[in-house]
């Protein structure tokens, strides 16, 4: 099913790629159609949902909303690319199924990019909401300060790597792109699941694209208990080795913390491999990532040697004893 937008091309494409989420994307799609600025279009694309998604995108009557729906799953990412692929807008926006935008994001990041030709995308600051969509102040106020946003003035990013890389400031879904400048770089790489957004804005950086940063909390990232069990932590730090692993900066002190944190995932993907069960594995990502945290090496090479049934409760254990 495809619903296909109005003869006039819209301003802004708005991406919102989707898995499985019938009951959290009515709630996005609604951010959009409230948005205070009104010329763009709406691409779903949805990776194969099985949950009643297609139903629910059947009752849109709205023309600027357009489905785009892959009859199997084709990975995040590919599902991401058929999203910004199909989109027609002079800028473009990706934000997650279970996320929300401010009703003046659009009118306001757009209206920087009018006015600044050689500004390539604006980055905001976000809320952060819980699992029943409250917006926690505090939690915000935490999470902006953890990833440097509290320091970044409006305006022209001047160190724009190091923001991207080393703070990480940049958050992909509260972000809007010329889309010229997306298809110049290729937009997401293909086959990644997890660090893509990452790997984007590190590539934006090193072609010396531009950056403006505006200090308002214009969207809102939901936070889910138990978003990193041990099922999603071994294919995101797999997808993070491999990010951090495709670059080599010419500047000295970037590169260092690059191979440090190499290092520091090459440790936590091999212990977390080792509770899983895949010992040999494990024990090599451990070892190769020991110089960065001996003890944590070491003991988890030694539960390395635990029968398989008592892996689980030891690695909990040792974490109660790390947090205490």
């Amino acid at each position: 099913m495809s619903k296909i937008s109005s003869k006039i091309s819209p301003k802004v494409s708005v991406c919102i790629p989707t898995f499985n989420r019938a009951n959290l994307l009515p709630i996005a799609i609604a951010s959009v159609l409230e948005q205070t600025y009104s010329n763009w279009e709406l691409i779903i694309c949805d990776d194969g949902s099985t949950d009643g998604t297609v139903e629910h995108m059947n009752c849109y009557t709205d023309e600027r909303i357009r489905y785009v729906r892959h009859a199997q799953n084709v990975g995040k990412s590919n599902n991401m690319r058929s999203g910004f692929e199909a989109a027609t807008g002079e800028y473009f926006i990706k934000f997650d199924d279970d996320d929300r935008l401010a009703p003046e994001f659009l009118s306001k990041t757009s209206q920087i990019l009018d006015q600044n030709p050689h500004v390539d995308f604006v980055g905001t600051d976000h809320w952060v909401i819980n699992s029943n969509g409250d917006r926690n102040l505090e939690t915000t106020q935490l999470n902006s300060q953890k990833w440097g946003r509290t320091e970044l003035k409006e305006g022209i990013v001047q160190n724009l790597l190091e923001v991207v890389f080393i703070r990480q400031s940049f958050q992909i879904g509260a972000t809007l792109f010329r889309r010229s400048v997306l298809q110049e770089l290729g937009f997401m790489r293909p086959n990644i699941q997890n660090c893509e957004d990452n790997d984007l804005l590190v590539r934006l950086a090193l072609a010396k694209k531009q950056a403006y940063y505006l200090p308002e909390c214009l969207m809102e990232y939901r936070f889910h208990d138990g978003q990193q069990g041990i099922d999603r932590a071994i294919p995101y730090l797999k997808d993070k080795l491999n990010y951090l692993e495709s670059f080599q900066f010419t500047s000295e002190t970037l590169e260092n913390v690059r191979r440090s944190r190499m290092i520091e995932t090459q440790l936590l993907l091999g212990l977390r491999l080792i509770e899983k069960g895949d010992t040999q594995k494990g024990r090599e990502l451990v070892l190769a990532g020991k110089s960065n945290s001996s003890l944590k090496a070491y003991s988890g090479f030694v539960l390395s040697f635990f029968p398989p049934i008592a892996r689980k409760p030891a690695f909990e254990l040792l974490r109660g004893v790390r947090s205490s």
